[in-house]
Order: structure tokens, then C-alpha cells, then sequence
């Protein structure tokens, strides 16, 4: 299990003994061998809740928000500014009851089981506009709050399944005698408004659901066939049509399916064509190549999916060793194993999935047997340093800066919101659907091992604390950039005890970037839950690249601090409170990062070298390196 998912496990254990005995239960977490460094408060439990409205002074089981007290509105009428996190006091892990969006949501009048909420939903969205519960009246809130979160309750096939029940039942004639004249066209609409927003949500992510595809197709073919029933929507049944095409998943049998490009992940050749590329979002049928490591450190490389299993993973290598020709039986004595610079090993199990973005920094697949399981090393050049000026000594620290802002603001639109839910909630269900946030957190966790890394390879003391004067001057751009993600890990990676042991650098480091740096400790102090980050993130307005592990850090409260079916009624309210949190996610990304860069060879230099670092991972090695310098720090 990643140091990230312990912290998490960790921090749901502690808030959920705080909420009772009856505080729901945990969902098993998925292995994984990423590495992810952690500063020691996010190991640390939160002194209060997540704003947001919380409360765990009952009994855990359930979430308490107050109604809305003001006029009600359509999320989709707010302004820019109004989207942006800023307002509620809450930074990006809450919208408070006084921020904008929050003001149109209104519950259900009591808690509905999983199979009849939809049933709800189809009423409020297809009453009567006048009604006190009607169309308009939180619906659309709710509906966002409902589409965002039901893989909590109740899984994608099954949703859409009964969403396409509830259109054939408003097709039946007669019409079921409770209901009012009328009310048939009203379920109908409503069914094509969930779908819309549905679709809209989910585009992107719905080519690797295949069944569901095929829910959506044929709910498509009945609304279609009323189409003429919708004459006031006709630009809804236009996107409609539009947003079907995006979910085509079968090819016909005439054609041929068009070939897909091999995606470059972190590290993978080191070739400076593919990290030059604008990244793209990763899907479990994207297909990568990879090496996979013999115990003699020989390799073969193969060309698979991302979403690919073990055993998929073992039979490729098989085929290119050609085992099956020579010993039919070694295929089944094969073990895939995940090796870490410092020399840890872990076995991964045949059925596991999308391996590739869970590895560590400088982790290496080897497949062996289990005879040879215990000689498995380190590949030599994951462990050999060659100290001496790099390439951070030769830029400046804004342009440096610049690259890392405009690299991490490309993974973070490449992370679809839904994944920050599935990693959280549904972790035991596999890793295709977090795919792009696992290379974002092993990003993150990249530059704090880079920031140490560079410091403790600069053998001169005079150029080792210039060196730390220009790391603060990267964190002072990247907050200026509002990258807050950035800002974190530089930080953290000068707070790493090999580099903060180093007492003559510091001690030559310029007052004024002595005092800089006090301002960022402060900054990242988690104190009453962060209270200073939040407060800073909530002034400012997007583009915005929050702090991504306090983003699941938040969800994980939500997750454990109240169950999400109680007594088989769904708690609505978790759901709103995990929604708003997704929906803070959409807002920081509402507008488009502008940022005023050269393309003169040089930069493109330095853009190839912010997006592949080369960085020890090691904590042993970093500390041996941090003593080599200064022997007697403390």
C-alpha cells in the first residue's frame, strides 16, 4: 500500500472513531507500489473538519446541511468570477452555505433508497415550474450532485438501466393511473435532461464502459423515435446526437478501427520528441510500450494497453522470450514484480490492472520466477549519482518556473473530475479510472525528490545555497502562478530532512530569502486544517492548480466520517458535500492557463528538461549524500 493511500486510510480511521460507533465502515484499498513523499502534517489529522458543513457530533451516519436561504439558480447562469473558489472562505475543498452555487441546492423532503432516488430526481426535474419543489427549485444542483456521485450507491450500468426503465415506463399507454395529465411528456423530458448532463459529465471516459455504451445507444434510438414530441428542445436533441457520437465504442464490421498512436508516459526512452508534446489524457485502451526487466537486468520491451493485467503483462513477455516454444510449463512459474531504487520488491497479482502509473519514481517491472524473486536488484543506473552542475544552474528560476506551471497545469486538465472519487471510493474496483491523477501525484512526489536531489549533488557550498536561493524564487513564481501544486512540492523537497540538515547552506542563504521561506512554511503549516493555504487559495480566481493531496485528503473525511447508505437510504447530503467538492476541481480549471513563454531554443531546452527529470527517490541515498556534505549538521 502507497505512503498516500496509508495517510488516507489513516486519516478515515481517526475521523470516523471521532464520529461514533456508528461511523461507516472502510472500503478496502487497492495495492499499489507508487512512491509518494508526504510532508509530516498530512500524516497528521486534521484539527477540524473540511469546511463545508460537516458535522460529527451525532451519530456519523449522517451529514447536516442547512437549506438554502436565497434565491434559487441554474449553476450553468453563474459568471467566471462566481465560479471561482474564492468567496466562501474555504479555499478549494468546500463552497460554504454563504458562497454562490450552494444557495441552489435544496434536499430531498426525506432519504430515498438507492433504487427509488432517480424515481425522485425524474420528479422534481419534470414538475410543474410553479411548484414549490418543481423544476428549477435546487433541481439542477441536485442533478449535478446525483450524476456526479451515484457510483457511490449505485454502479454506472445499473443507473443507466433504470434511467431507461423510467423512459419506458412514461411510454406505456395508458399512463399509470396516480399520474397527472400530462406527466408523461414531463418524465420524457426529464429523461433526456439527465442523459444530456450525463453525458456531458462522463464524455471522454464512456469508450471504456462498453455496456453502458450500449444502455445509452438504446435509450438514444427511444428518444429519437419521440423526437418530435420535442419540438421546444430541439437544440437539446441536437447535443444529444452530438454527444452520442462520442460514445460510439463498437466499429462496424466493414470498416477497420484506426490506429492508435503509443503514448509516452513519465520516463518512458527519455525521448525528447514525446515530453515536448502537449500530454493528453490517458485511457485504459491507450496503448504504451514498456520494458520489463530480467533478474540479469536484461529486458525485452513490449507494446501494451494501459488498463492491461498482470497476466496480459506476463503473456507478452512470454511471447517475445518465446518461453511457450521452448518450456511450455514456465509461463505459470512467471511472477511480475515491481522494484524500487532502494531495493524494495513487491509481487504484483495476476489480476491486477494499469500497473504502469502506480510504479514508483525509479521503479522497474521484472518478471521471474519465484526461485529468483529473492536476487532481484536495482538496475545499477538507478543507484549511481554523478554530482557536478546540472541544468538548473544554467536557467533562471522564473523561466523554470514557468515550464513547471505550464507541464502540471496539462496533467491536471488531463485528470477527468470523476477520477478524484473513483480514487477515493473506489479503490478496490481497479485503476483505469485514475489513471491521469496517479501521474499527477507521482509528478508531484517527482519534483520533491528533484528539489533534493539537485541540492545534494551540488558539491560546492557556495553554489549549494545559491542553488536553494533559486528554488524559493521557483516557489515565489509558482505561487505568483497560482500553482499551488508546485508551490507545495518545492517546499516540501526543501524541507526534506537530508537537504534541511544541511545548517552551513541554510546559514548562508541572504536574510530576506531566509525570510521568504518562513512566509512559505507558514503558508503550508497545517494548522486548523490548513487554514492559511485555504485562506490564500480562496482569494484567488481560476486558472488554479490546487494542492492535490489535500484535495483527497478532504474527500477522504467526507468518505469516512458518514456512511453513504444508512438503514439502505442513500445519504443525500455526503453526496452534495463530495459533489461540491468535485465541483471546486471544475472551477479551478474554468479558465485557461495563459502564460507568456518564448520559443526560443533555450526554452525549449529548459521545457525538456522540467517535463524529464532525472532524481534519486532513495531516502537512504539522499541522507549518505546529505552526510558526505556536511558530516556534522544537525
Amino acid at each position: 500500500m502507497k505512503p498516500l493511500e496509508k495517510f488516507l486510510k489513516k486519516q478515515g480511521s481517526h475521523l470516523a472513531a471521532r464520529a461514533g460507533p456508528g461511523a461507516g465502515g472502510q472500503l478496502p484499498r487497492r495495492q499499489s507500489v507508487s512512491k509518494i513523499l508526504l510532508p509530516g502534517f498530512l500524516k497528521e489529522p486534521p484539527e477540524e473538519p473540511p469546511e463545508g458543513g460537516t458535522d460529527t457530533a451525532g451519530d456519523g451516519r449522517w451529514l447536516e446541511l442547512r437549506p438554502p436561504d436565497s434565491s434559487l439558480r441554474s449553476p450553468t447562469s453563474f459568471s467566471s468570477e462566481e465560479l471561482s473558489p474564492g468567496g466562501g472562505g474555504g479555499g478549494e475543498t468546500q463552497l460554504s452555505p454563504e458562497s454562490v452555487p450552494t444557495c441552489c441546492w435544496a434536499p430531498l423532503a426525506e432519504p430515498e433508497s438507492p433504487d427509488r432516488l432517480l424515481g425522485r430526481l425524474l420528479e422534481r426535474l419534470g414538475g410543474d415550474p410553479t411548484a414549490p419543489h418543481g423544476h428549477g427549485c435546487g433541481a439542477d444542483l441536485l442533478l449535478d450532485d446525483i450524476v456526479l456521485t451515484h457510483s457511490l450507491f449505485l454502479p454506472t450500468e445499473q443507473f443507466l438501466h433504470q434511467l431507461h426503465q423510467h423512459f419506458m415506463t412514461a411510454s406505456t399507454i395508458p399512463s399509470p393511473p396516480c399520474w397527472k395529465e400530462g406527466e408523461a411528456m414531463h418524465r420524457k423530458r426529464a429523461v433526456l435532461v439527465i442523459l444530456l448532463h450525463f453525458l456531458e459529465t462522463y464524455k471522454g471516459i464512456l469508450q471504456e464502459e462498453e455496456k453502458a455504451g450500449k444502455v445509452i445507444k438504446d435509450l438514444y434510438l427511444l428518444i429519437m423515435k419521440d423526437s418530435s414530441l420535442y419540438h421546444k428542445l430541439e437544440d437539446e436533441i441536437l447535443k444529444l446526437h452530438q454527444l452520442v457520437e462520442t460514445v460510439e465504442l463498437k466499429v462496424t464490421e466493414e470498416s477497420h478501427p484506426p490506429s492508435k498512436q503509443v503514448k509516452p508516459l513519465f520516463r518512458h526512452f527519455r525521448r525528447i520528441d514525446s515530453c515536448l508534446q502537449t500530454r493528453v489524457a490517458f485511457r485504459g485502451s491507450d496503448e504504451i510500450f514498456c520494458r520489463v526487466y530480467m533478474p540479469d537486468h536484461s529486458y525485452v520491451t513490449i507494446r501494451s494497453r494501459l488498463s492491461a493485467s498482470v497476466q496480459d503483462i506476463l503473456a507478452s513477455v512470454t511471447e517475445k522470450l518465446q518461453y511457450s516454444d521452448e518450456q511450455p510449463t514456465r509461463e505459470e512459474a512467471l511472477i511480475l514484480v515491481a522494484v524500487a531504487s532502494s531495493g524494495e520488491k513487491s509481487v504484483l497479482q495476476p489480476n491486477e490492472e494499469c500497473v504502469f502509473t502506480t510504479l514508483g519514481i525509479n521503479s522497474h517491472l521484472f518478471a521471474c520466477t519465484k526461485e529468483s524473486f529473492p536476487s532481484l536488484v536495482p538496475l545499477p543506473e538507478e543507484i549511481q549519482v554523478s554530482p557536478g552542475d546540472t541544468e538548473i544552474h544554467r536557467v533562471e528560476a522564473e523561466d523554470v518556473a514557468n515550464h513547471l506551471t505550464a507541464f502540471h497545469w496539462e496533467l491536471f486538465r488531463c485528470v477527468h473530475e470523476l477520477e478524484f472519487v473513483d480514487y477515493v471510493f473506489h479503490g478496490e474496483r481497479g485503476r483505469r479510472e485514475t489513471a491521469n491523477l496517479e501521474l499527477l501525484l507521482q509528478r508531484c512526489s517527482e519534483v520533491q525528490h528533484w528539489v533534493a536531489t539537485e541540492v545534494l549533488l551540488c558539491e560546492s557550498l557556495g553554489k549549494r545555497a545559491h542553488l536553494l536561493k533559486k528554488f524559493i524564487k521557483v516557489a515565489a513564481v509558482c505561487k505568483q502562478n497560482q500553482d499551488m501544486l508546485t508551490f507545495y512540492a518545492v517546499v516540501i523537497g526543501l524541507n526534506n530532512a537530508p537537504v534541511s540538515r544541511l545548517r552551513l547552506t541554510w546559514e548562508k542563504l541572504p536574510g530576506k530569502f531566509k525570510n521568504l521561506f518562513r512566509k512559505f512554511e507558514n503558508l503550508t503549516d497545517p494548522c486548523r486544517n490548513h487554514k492559511s493555504y485555504r485562506e490564500v487559495l480562496s482569494r484567488m480566481k481560476p486558472p488554479i492548480i490546487p494542492f492535490v493531496p489535500l484535495i483527497l485528503k478532504d474527500l477522504t473525511f467526507l468518505h469516512e466520517a458518514s456512511k453513504t447508505l444508512v438503514d439502505g437510504l442513500v445519504n443525500v447530503e455526503k453526496l452534495h458535500s463530495v459533489a461540491e467538492k468535485v465541483r471546486t476541481i471544475r472551477k479551478c480549471r474554468s479558465r485557461p492557463l495563459c502564460l507568456e513563454m518564448e520559443s526560443s531554443p533555450q526554452q525549449l531546452q529548459t521545457k525538456a528538461y522540467v517535463r524529464q527529470f532525472q532524481v534519486i527517490d532513495n531516502q537512504n541515498l539522499l541522507f549518505e549524500l546529505s552526510h558526505k556534505l556536511e558530516s556534522n549538521s544537525q
